[in-house]
């Protein structure tokens, strides 16, 4: 085992919480990771601006959700999104990243319901919105539907698994 105080070389390696040791970065000093995946939300670099705080609260409560973390996430995929689109409308028409991406991304959008067969191209990218992302959870659809007596509702039905994709 790793020496008792856990500065040893192979205290990077034996880790009770799946850390992943990386060797690359140097052979003395181990780079540990506790990550498995990427950030999946940004938080606002204002934390008390009126507005934002005012349009977030009416995002949660128009689409049911449990926090304003719900709606970073979504407006942070969305800003992801938007950012490859314009760094691939910056490329040349006829360049193969511009269209073996560009493919990729609008498949990915239509597959997502985000855009219609017809709007395939990577302005309508551009032209998405939080709100059109939040339309197509499984939440609002069931009430949408009318499946549920409230957003609130549906999210109960969802999460209890009473409704399932």
């Amino acid at each position: 085992l790793a020496q008792a105080n856990g500065s040893g070389p192979q205290s990077q390696s034996l880790n009770k919480h799946h850390a992943q040791w990386n060797p690359s970065s140097s052979p003395t000093m181990g780079k540990l990771s506790y990550q498995n995946y990427g950030k999946t939300f940004r938080k606002p670099k204002r934390p008390f601006e009126k507005e934002r705080l005012d349009s977030e609260m009416k995002v949660v409560g128009e689409y049911g959700l449990k926090n304003k973390r719900e709606v970073w996430r979504v407006s942070y995929a969305l800003a992801k999104i938007r950012t490859a689109a314009r760094h691939l409308l910056t490329l040349e028409d006829k360049s193969e990243e511009r269209l073996f991406q560009g493919e990729a991304l609008l498949r990915r959008m239509t597959r997502l319901g985000l855009l219609t067969d017809s709007e395939k191209k990577l302005d309508y990218v551009l032209g998405l919105t939080t709100s059109k992302i939040m339309e197509r959870r499984l939440q609002t659809k069931v009430f949408k539907l009318g499946l549920a007596k409230s957003i609130h509702h549906a999210r109960v039905l969802v999460r209890q698994r009473h409704i399932r994709v």
